[in-house]
């Protein structure tokens, strides 16, 4: 089953979505990769999860991704002795370390990093942004705050610090939990929440010793800052514009998603683009023409993929959702302005055989409209640097690795293939020919651009560029 578009999709699993029956047929529909949100599933069921994933990736012959996001810190607030107060703008509430119920004056803060790293003039947003308060005293044991907006909280809000970096890991307790049933169980990719700084990665990647890829996701003001460090030490980016949008004005996301964006391209890492993408298809089965235009944005923008969250994980019309999001993604690559603004975006290669390699090949591909670009790729790098260059033509990543071919479905562009490895030159052209005619790509007597870097299984080697006929019953000829 080949797509007929570049974009990805990715469907987070829940409750309406757990069925074997139901992810098959969210993959029919057209999700690429499937992500399992650890803030509501348990070990159990996350590896039956991962069970059902695989059996349909059996079942349909297509390599298939698993995403599981880690939780992250979850920052709180205590309970108050009659559940909830009011407040009025302008009076003074303290967040303290005192543990007794709070009023209308005080609340118990059970996060002593949080009590010892705010200062005068940060801000401290309550229940995603409805309560707002600016820290007019800190001592370490209490903020004395002065309430700006909003007129009440209650048991248990979420806090978010937009102005205070937390001296504070990414991964908490759970998370490491977590993150040991998820490489036990063989995902792919790990979503890192909450990343403030590059030195965020080092425990998660030190865990992982290299059996899933690492996915930063960008929420926080201070990763926004340091985003160029963030993105070289992560292997993908995920643009989170959820908690984005809380602790940065509303107003400045679009502009923040293009700047992450463009630079996860430059760097030729992959960037997914999440949060209410289609809010309004939860509970109906059309979204809004403010959310398709969302969708195509992010298409336009060049983003690797686009996420559904609640609306597949939850909602009423999860197979309708991501239908709606892959017609959404078909039109706009279809649109006559979409290869024009993609080329403008465009990076300038780095100077290297890889990127040499994959800027030949695409205008070589391009020039003579060949039917695909056909890269051997065993780490996946090949893969990325050609998906890099956004060619017209489809990318056949060809690599002997199924860990790979599964990483690289989030990837733009890249249609994968586990093949065994090529034993020489002429098994190269004639097993990627083969292939091309196999999966729809290639009709005898077309031509395909073969890729792959010699000797096979180099990491990053992409040396090697070869234009071949495809022969009677897809046999290949130069």
């Amino acid at each position: 089953m080949r797509r007929s578009r570049k974009v990805k999709i990715l469907a987070t699993l829940g409750p309406a979505s757990s069925s074997q029956e139901m992810i098959r047929k969210l993959f029919e529909s057209g999700a690429d990769v499937f992500r399992i949100n650890m803030s509501h599933a348990d070990h159990a069921l996350m590896r039956e999860l991962v069970g059902r994933i695989r059996a349909v990736e059996e079942s349909v012959g297509r390599p298939i991704g698993i995403l599981a996001d880690m939780q992250g810190p979850k920052l709180r607030v205590g309970k108050f002795a009659n559940g909830k107060v009011a407040l009025t703008i302008g009076q003074t509430f303290t967040l303290d370390d005192n543990p007794a119920e709070g009023d209308a004056t005080r609340v118990y803060l059970p996060h002593p990093e949080i009590l010892s790293s705010v200062k005068p003039g940060h801000r401290l947003l309550i229940d995603d942004g409805k309560l707002e308060l600016t820290a007019v005293t800190c001592d370490g044991k209490s903020i004395v705050c002065t309430v700006v907006a909003g007129n009440g909280i209650s048991d248990r809000k979420g806090v978010s610090l937009p102005d205070t970096e937390l001296p504070m890991g990414a991964l908490t307790e759970k998370d490491r939990a977590d993150l040991d049933a998820a490489l036990a169980a063989g995902v792919d990719w790990i979503g890192l929440s909450f990343i403030q700084r590059p030195e965020d990665l080092a425990e998660a990647r030190k865990i992982a010793r290299g059996r899933a890829l690492l996915m930063s996701k960008i929420e926080k003001p201070q990763a926004v800052t340091r985003l160029a460090e963030i993105i070289e030490l992560s292997d993908a980016i995920m643009v989170a514009r959820g908690d984005l949008g809380v602790e940065m004005p509303l107003e400045a996301v679009p502009g923040i998603q293009k700047q992450i964006t463009g630079a996860a391209r430059r760097a030729g890492k992959p960037v997914v683009i999440a949060t209410q993408m289609l809010e309004s298809m939860i509970s109906a089965p059309v979204p809004t023409r403010a959310e398709v235009s969302d969708v195509a944005t992010a298409v336009f923008e060049g983003a690797d993929a686009v996420m559904l969250s609640a609306e597949s994980a939850a909602g009423q019309y999860p197979a309708e959702a991501v239908a709606t999001m892959n017609r959404i993604a078909q039109r706009v690559e279809q649109d006559p302005t979409y290869t024009s603004i993609i080329n403008a975006q465009r990076p300038e290669p780095e100077a290297t055989g890889a990127d040499a390699i994959s800027l030949a090949s695409r205008q070589i591909a391009e020039t003579l409209k060949l039917s695909a670009i056909v890269t051997y790729t065993s780490s996946g790098t090949t893969g990325l640097r050609a998906a890099r260059e956004r060619p017209r033509v489809p990318i056949i990543a060809l690599s002997p690795v199924v860990q790979t071919a599964r990483r690289l479905s989030v990837v733009w562009g890249t249609h994968c293939v586990v093949t065994e490895d090529a034993s020489d030159l002429d098994d190269m052209v004639d097993r990627a020919c083969r292939i091309a005619y196999e999966e729809g790509f290639g009709r005898p007597g077309d031509r395909v651009i073969v890729t792959a870097g010699v000797p096979l299984g180099t990491p990053g080697a992409t040396n090697m560029l070869r234009i071949a006929y495809v022969g009677a019953e897809g046999h290949g000829g130069a």
